[in-house]
């Protein structure tokens, strides 16, 4: 386990073994660039500053997608990308499963997202719908 404060992540990339690294608090964002990392299986970037401004979240989930290919828990929470009333109070649960199914169809083996396991019907309807779910609801 890794407990990191800090704007680089550079140094990670001699940690190719790492299995779970926690990275809340860090002011990190979307450009957000990690080194290949195979064997980590946890991922917390809570409270950091990752939005889903235009596609920068698609590109971020496709970056993790790529580099962290074992990952199988991930929390995003307290960032502006996980809508929920923490974060907004305009966001509902709706926002909230949008945002599920979204990130479920960019990173199809996590086991839980934020603090709940991802289910059979979650990951079902991430693979039919999940790249439409990063549309905001009309206000």
């Amino acid at each position: 386990v890794a407990f990191v404060v800090c704007r680089s992540l550079e140094g990670l990339k001699t940690f190719s073994y790492l299995e779970e690294l926690i990275l809340d608090n860090n002011l990190l964002g979307n450009d957000l660039q990690l080194p290949r990392l195979p064997h980590l299986h946890t991922l917390m970037l809570n409270k950091n500053q990752i939005s889903f401004q235009r596609n920068t979240c698609k590109i971020l989930l496709d970056h993790l997608a790529e580099v962290v290919p074992s990952l199988q828990y991930l929390s995003l929470l307290g960032n502006m990308a996980c809508p929920n009333e923490l974060v907004c109070k305009e966001k509902d649960e709706d926002d909230y499963q949008r945002y599920r199914y979204f990130v479920l169809h960019k990173l199809t083996n996590l086991k839980f997202l934020d603090t709940r396991k991802v289910t059979r019907r979650e990951r079902e309807e991430a693979l039919v719908r999940g790249a439409f779910m990063k549309v905001v609801k009309p206000k």
